[in-house]
């Protein structure tokens, strides 16, 4: 588990760098991407600013559509489909330059146990356990990621009320615990594949994850996931 970020941590602005950005229609957003120094847990976390929110000096008024994005290596860069990641990143750069707000991209790789680690968890998961349960067995909790250091991040960008992209209600449930008002839970897509659908059901099944009116056979998730096909689930 990483180390509780105290909620009145203070972190400034590192930089805000242009950073012309690809959305999933094929058409180039203008972004801003934001460092930070004095993070709580001394990583490299950044925010992505999109929509009215990019401009050099922003004054944009309302509330703004917010993702907290975890980093996922082989879903994000590699194009995995063991997961839904980089088809919910692609999405929410669109969704978010249309409305103006902010991605956060954080860290926390498979769910934050790391990379290798969550490899690992592929293989585990190849024989027969869910992505929660292969977690487990590598000794980590099923979900090792905190927020408070995005509502530090929050914070520093002027942001105390949002309207959060995620089908996650834990990412809700930490931001308000550390002081963040989240106005309203915008649900995200659901990218299903066959290659992915038991990694979805064991997250709408284990995870609370709502995932719309989209399906799961709760048989693919009990007893560590050995039904269906093998190697479907993500960290």
């Amino acid at each position: 588990m990483l180390e509780h970020v105290p909620a009145a941590a203070h972190a400034t602005v590192r930089g805000r760098v242009p950073l012309p950005v690809l959305r999933a229609d094929g058409g180039v957003t203008r972004a801003r991407v934001i460092s930070f120094d004095g993070l709580a847990d001394g990583r490299e976390h950044l925010a992505l600013a999109l929509g009215d929110r990019a401009s050099d000096r922003p004054c944009a008024a309302g509330v703004p559509l917010v993702r907290l994005h975890s980093e996922c290596l082989t879903g994000d860069v590699f194009g995995s489909q063991r997961c839904d990641c980089g088809p919910q990143l692609r999405e929410a750069v669109g969704r978010i330059a249309d409305t103006g707000g902010y991605l956060l991209y954080l860290r926390q790789e498979g769910r934050g146990i790391g990379l290798y680690n969550k490899l690992d968890a592929y293989l585990l998961q190849d024989g027969g356990l869910d992505t929660y349960e292969a977690n487990l067995a590598l000794g980590f909790g099923t979900d090792e990621r905190e927020y408070a250091v995005a509502a530090q991040m929050l914070r520093t960008l002027g942001v105390d009320e949002l309207d959060l992209l995620t089908n996650n209600p834990d990412k809700a449930t930490q931001l308000r615990a550390a002081g963040i008002r989240v106005r309203h839970r915008v649900p995200t897509g659901v990218h299903r594949s066959p290659a992915n659908a038991r990694y979805l059901a064991a997250k709408a099944g284990r995870g609370a994850h709502t995932l719309g009116d989209d399906p799961f056979d709760p048989r693919d998730v009990i007893r560590g996931g050995r039904r269906g096909s093998r190697g479907s689930q993500d960290g």
